[in-house]
């Protein structure tokens, strides 16, 4: 299994991941690196473990409402598709109520072409 050495905060740790992972772990350690000293920063030196905690929560926040983001947009992804579908139903009754429509008017045109009888000069249109 391979291992990748980090630094976060100062400290080093050699830590195992999943084959092909090393650069992943390596890019999460620096973000959560960052945040401590972004954390370091704005606060003073309050205590590593502190400025941990801190820096954790402030990404478990991150991760939660992305998470809150996507279900919003999954939602709203159903209510589209939702939304289409029924379009899509309704608009396939139109065409059919319109198809229904034409039919009957074209059966009605014919009653009356025979009632009317031969066209003048006994041209018959087919």
């Amino acid at each position: 299994m391979p291992q990748v050495t980090v630094t976060i905060a100062g400290k080093t740790y050699r830590m195992a991941c999943g084959e092909g992972e090393e650069r992943h772990l390596e890019g999460l350690a620096a973000s959560f690196d960052a945040r401590i000293g972004d954390m370091r920063k704005a606060f003073g030196e309050i205590g590593d473990m502190r400025l941990h905690v801190m820096a954790a929560l402030t990404l478990a926040d991150e991760l939660a409402e992305t998470k809150r983001r996507m279900e919003a947009m999954e939602r709203e992804t159903a209510a589209l598709r939702d939304s289409t579908n029924a379009g899509s139903a309704e608009r396939e009754a139109s065409e059919a109520r319109l198809a229904e429509t034409v039919q009957r008017t074209a059966e009605r045109i014919e009653k009356l072409a025979r009632r009317l009888g031969p066209a003048p000069g006994g041209a018959q249109g087919g």
